[in-house]
């Protein structure tokens, strides 16, 4: 049991990285955005074929990076330049994307046992401890630049795009930045559960959303009253717990082919919690209101 909280665990650091993108679009700017269920696989198609060509890995994640932020700018351009609706560019993207995937490599599945990944580069640090640092790392990165005129004109976008418009900005850039960031993030979170699997599969990004929205629901049910936690740090327990759900399901006996199921209980149990929780607080403090009237 221990070994499947552990290995849970890592897989939740991994995703919590995905998490993080998806609070940008779905939490900040109400973006239901599906690209990143190509972007996801295409951070890992664009690693496995830089890492093939002999490249470092550090520098492999560096460009599945920027193409999962190309992937994010192109879901932008649908929707604002072409007007397409959101969920349809996310969805256009997400298709065109997997053509892209599979002439990246020109197979749907491909593996790199004999290439050194990042967990081999620092072969010496355990996987969890490398996964830790790197996802403390982007957390305090996107929490600093939240705090910035771009970061808060980014949160004042997802509020209110007419307060942005009147204060002289353009708040399409700032989707922009948004989309960009989101999808950069999903890629390298794909880079990394490439190379922690040792290999690239074309189906690894299937219902990913699904995923990432269970994790930031569950963060957002178990730790809403937490106003010391902060959305990303939200993102990133939320993502673990989910993991280990996830893991312990397995570990009970339950087919694989049942998860995409379990999945789906567990958002809609969160989802009722977190309403039957709320309408509760709500009742609570109407109460409360109406014994000091009285």
């Amino acid at each position: 049991m221990n070994s499947v909280i552990m290995e849970s665990i890592v897989m939740g650091l991994i995703f919590s990285i995905l998490t993080i993108g998806v609070v940008i679009t779905f939490k900040i700017l109400d973006f239901p955005d599906m690209s990143v269920e190509g972007t996801f696989p295409l951070g890992a198609f664009a690693f496995a074929k830089m890492l093939t060509l002999g490249m470092n890995p550090v520098l492999a994640m560096v460009v599945s990076l920027a193409a999962g932020g190309l992937g994010g700018y192109i879901t932008y351009i649908l929707f604002r330049k072409f007007k397409i609706q959101a969920i349809l560019a996310g969805i256009l993207t997400m298709t065109f994307l997997y053509s892209v995937n599979l002439r990246i490599t020109g197979t749907p599945n491909v593996t790199f046992f004999d290439y050194k990944t990042i967990f081999q580069l620092f072969e010496s640090l355990p996987k969890m401890l490398i996964l830790t640092i790197i996802t403390l790392v982007i957390k305090l990165i996107l929490d600093w630049f939240l705090k910035t005129e771009k970061g808060y004109l980014l949160l004042a976008t997802g509020d209110n795009e007419t307060l942005v418009k009147s204060l002289g900005k353009n708040p399409d850039k700032y989707i922009a930045i948004g989309l960009v960031i989101s999808n950069a993030l999903a890629a390298l979170a794909g880079a990394l559960m490439a190379q922690s699997n040792g290999y690239a599969d074309i189906t690894m990004g299937q219902a990913i959303i699904v995923s990432a929205l269970a994790s930031v629901i569950i963060g957002d049910a178990f730790l809403k009253n937490a106003n010391f936690l902060n959305r990303t740090t939200r993102a990133i327990i939320g993502a673990i717990i989910y993991r280990i759900i996830y893991g312990i399901a397995l570990y009970l006996g339950l087919a694989p082919s049942d998860l995409k199921g379990i999945t789906a209980i567990i958002v809609v149990f969160f989802i009722v919690y977190n309403n039957v929780s709320s309408k509760g607080l709500s009742v609570l403090k109407g109460k409360r209101e109406e014994n000091a009237k009285n």
